[in-house]
């Protein structure tokens, strides 16, 4: 993709009101993003623009610096990954949602193609972990590192948390997914965990552009890139409410296997675990579980 090309792409991600599937839409429809970004009121109605969001995109479009942000990211040591370009996770290029833009920080040792070039796998589950659930994850997690796997998670409490230090204690490499811009890492307490995870050849990776607070709208947004950049997905321990089971729920739908280990049967932290079973999800007691299906 050509330089000129990559800013237009860069300030369609940087406004609110198209999203991936409204930008592959105007891609198709004007043949580059160059083209739909300088087009006229009338054309952007004309494809099917909400007014309201073609009156916000003209007010967009009258004031974007197109220089300030490339110069920010770079300050930020922040890369932008552009779905076009060969660097791009092949595996999320397969899923009908992928972000057309990642912001991505990452070590300069190392490449988004390499990691990703690796076996992927998530695993999620709940942000309040049970002495069970910290076990199972612990142990689950330890295998998969010393058998290669690249562990992605979301840098929330609980789960996620222990699968990233996990992979870590045990030189593996790691990536996390979040739901605000780069700048804006949340939990607070975890920024170092996110700086440790970028220095040992991990990255942290989100599409949404700086300055993204976090809200809950954004999770399952998350969500679906965690699963999208994996193989398969294993929760180790969830509720029924968990937004771990709409990751297991969107893995499903792109295509991916889903993993869910059995808990206790009296912990409500095992009903979400053992709903994803009965609808089909494989049961998980040992790492051979996961790798008979996904090798």
């Amino acid at each position: 993709m050509e330089e000129g090309e990559k800013k237009y792409w860069l300030a369609f991600s940087l406004f609110e009101g198209i999203g991936p599937v409204r930008f592959k839409l105007l891609l198709d429809y004007f043949g580059s993003a160059e083209k739909a970004f300088n087009a006229g009121e009338r054309q952007l109605r004309e494809i099917g623009l909400p007014q309201k969001t073609v009156d916000k995109f003209l007010i967009f479009r009258k004031k974007y610096n197109f220089g300030s942000d490339f110069v920010r990211f770079s300050d930020e040591g922040v890369k932008a990954v552009f779905s076009g370009e060969e660097n791009y996770p092949d595996l999320l290029k397969e899923i009908d949602s992928a972000p057309s833009v990642l912001y991505v920080k990452l070590s300069e040792r190392t490449s988004l193609k390499e990691i990703f070039r690796k076996k992927t796998i998530a695993v999620v589950g709940s942000r309040k972990m049970t002495p069970y659930g910290d076990r199972v994850t612990r142990a689950l997690v330890k295998e998969l590192v010393l058998k290669n796997w690249v562990i992605v998670s979301g840098l929330a409490r609980g789960v996620d948390r222990v699968a990233h230090e996990v992979a870590l204690e045990n030189s593996g490499i790691t990536v996390a997914v979040i739901g605000s811009g780069l700048d804006r890492v949340y939990p607070p307490e975890h920024k170092l965990l996110a700086e440790r995870i970028v220095k040992n050849k991990g990255a942290i990776l989100s599409e949404f552009p700086f300055g993204t607070k976090l809200s809950p709208a954004n999770f399952p947004a998350r969500n679906r890139i965690i699963s999208g950049l994996c193989r398969g997905v294993l929760v180790t321990e969830a509720a029924l409410d968990s937004g771990s089971l709409i990751t297991a729920s969107l893995a499903a739908e792109q295509g991916r296997e889903v993993f869910a280990v059995p808990g206790p049967v009296n912990s409500p932290l095992s009903e979400g675990t053992a709903s994803l079973i009965k609808k089909g999800a494989k049961l998980v007691t040992r790492v051979e579980d996961i790798l008979e299906e996904l090798d």
